[in-house]
């Protein structure tokens, strides 16, 4: 029966919780808020404090002997390329008389393919006249040195097909003056060899005729080319918008600072391991969750409902010390503030009852240093609290952060209402908590969960916890006192079916 339980509280378990890690990244929404802002100022503030350099732009049509209708784009790259050279990055200066290493002006320009062969040229310099200037004398200096490249493959290229030409014409000749005055009627005997030297001619003089033709094709296509490579958009300034550019480095940095914080929060939290849904703070508190709490006041729409709900929280909170015959402490995880607040309240509410006491164990004395107000109870630190009579009702106020003195615990009192702010411990010191006060025999009667997530909608009711539960609590002390039949009602926070007989 217990292995069957284990395996199937394990296989509900899953192994990461979506859920808890989107409300936790939500939570943290100040955080990666704060850094989509500062990326936003930042992209601006570079705009403005690092505005781009003038530079100038040209466009280059480069024409290539080797032009194909299926080339992918290897012919311009290539120019890219011959661009980033220091011999035509060379010659750009020579031509501006300029004693800037080529190396250095390398860094100044760079080219783009827009098509097979079309070369777009953008260059920086001191001033929108410089980099105009920079821009012509690179574009022209690309130009040149394209032209000169494409001549000398022409020229080496028709001096090769030349060559064979001649080779073939020496050849020619000797197979003429082998054949001489005979004919293949002269000689019958001599007429198989006369006939392969007439072919031989024959060939010879179709392959001469076919150098000489491509030798012409290749001196008339350099003109085609060299024509074909101008500059066909003149190097002009381009302007630069500084409320565009801002606007433009204000959004990458939006965009930027958003996914940095969104990431950052995301890892922070798998990382921390922080529950922050009901369901596993309950869980791993081994506690259920009777009432929860904004941790702030809230905008003036909303405070009604906060006071409400913190009046509920009393009221509970008074019927059980009513009824109780032990001390009751609130001990406090991330939300001292908040603890001491319930903690005035509920004293307050038991005060016309009798002689009331507030033990401050708090760290710092955060209640027992106040300044007292009319009608506030007494409050004294948790040093003078030996010195409390065993007649006047008592209320321990206490920490379990890390640093708690565990074994003082017990002098605030021998059962607890814990109140927890959402997403502050991480589910080990949960379980630390809920152990601890396990061995100083402590029962944990209910947890207030401070600053739950609005949108939270899973059950933070531990329904085989009912030896500790609030709603079983109440039941036990009106059987113990003999006050005849329990009372049945819930209070509008449970929202617990009646299970109390089955539980039995």
């Amino acid at each position: 029966m217990t292995t069957s339980t284990t395996s199937e509280s394990s296989a509900a378990t899953p192994l990461f919780d979506l859920q808890a890690l989107v409300v936790a990244v939500r939570r943290r929404r100040r955080l990666w808020c704060s850094l989509a802002l500062v990326g936003l100022l930042v992209g601006a503030a570079l705009a403005v404090l690092r505005p781009p350099p003038p530079s100038a732009v040209t466009k280059v049509l480069v024409a290539h002997q080797e032009d194909q209708a299926n080339d992918t784009g290897t012919l311009i790259r290539t120019d890219v390329q011959l661009l980033q050279t220091t011999r035509i990055a060379g010659n750009a200066l020579q031509s501006l008389k300029s004693p800037e290493k080529p190396e250095d002006f390398m860094r100044d320009y760079r080219g783009t393919g827009l098509t097979n062969n079309l070369l777009q040229i953008d260059v920086t310099g001191d001033s929108d006249a410089d980099a105009v200037a920079r821009a012509k004398a690179l574009a022209d200096a690309f130009v040149a040195d394209h032209v000169k490249r494409m001549q000398e493959a022409a020229k080496a290229e028709s001096k090769a097909l030349a060559d064979q030409r001649d080779r073939m014409q020496v050849e020619l000749a000797q197979v003429n003056k082998e054949i001489g005055d005979r004919s293949p009627e002269s000689d019958p005997k001599a007429s198989a060899n006369i006939e392969s030297l007439f072919a031989r001619r024959a060939e010879l003089d179709s392959r001469i005729a076919d150098f000489d033709q491509r030798s012409e094709e290749a001196r008339t296509g350099t003109p085609k080319v060299i024509a074909g490579t101008q500059i066909v958009d003149a190097p002009r300034a381009v302007r630069h918008s500084l409320p565009r550019a801002a606007a433009t480095n204000a959004a990458i940095g939006l965009v930027l600072g958003l996914f940095l914080g969104l990431a950052v929060a995301a890892v922070g939290t798998v990382v921390a391991d922080r529950p922050v849904l009901r369901r596993d703070i309950a869980a791993n508190l081994g506690a259920s969750v009777i009432a929860e709490l904004p941790r702030r006041s809230g905008r003036l729409w909303q405070r009604r409902r906060t006071r409400a709900a913190r009046d509920r929280l009393t009221a509970t909170l008074a019927r059980t010390v009513r009824g109780s015959a032990e001390p009751v402490s609130l001990l406090e995880l991330g939300c001292a503030r908040s603890t001491s607040v319930i903690a005035l309240d509920l004293a307050k509410a038991l005060a016309a009852e009798g002689p009331l006491v507030i033990i401050d164990g708090l760290p710092g004395s955060q209640l027992a240093g106040r300044r007292p107000k009319p009608g506030d109870p007494t409050v004294v630190s948790g040093e003078r609290a030996a010195a409390v009579s065993d007649q006047e009702r008592r209320i321990g106020v206490g920490s379990v952060a890390p640093g708690t003195a565990w074994t003082d615990l017990q002098y605030l009192g021998t059962q607890t209402v814990l109140v927890v702010r959402a997403g502050h411990g991480s589910a080990a010191w949960l379980h630390t908590v809920s152990r601890q006060l396990a061995d100083l025999l402590i029962p944990v009667i209910g947890v207030v969960l401070i600053d739950p997530d609005p949108r939270d909608r899973t059950d933070g009711t531990l329904w085989d916890g009912l030896h500790t539960a609030l709603r079983s609590h109440n039941e036990r002390l009106a059987r113990e006192n003999v006050t005849g039949r329990p009372r049945t009602e819930r209070p509008s926070w449970a929202r617990v079916p009646d299970i109390d007989q089955e539980a039995r």
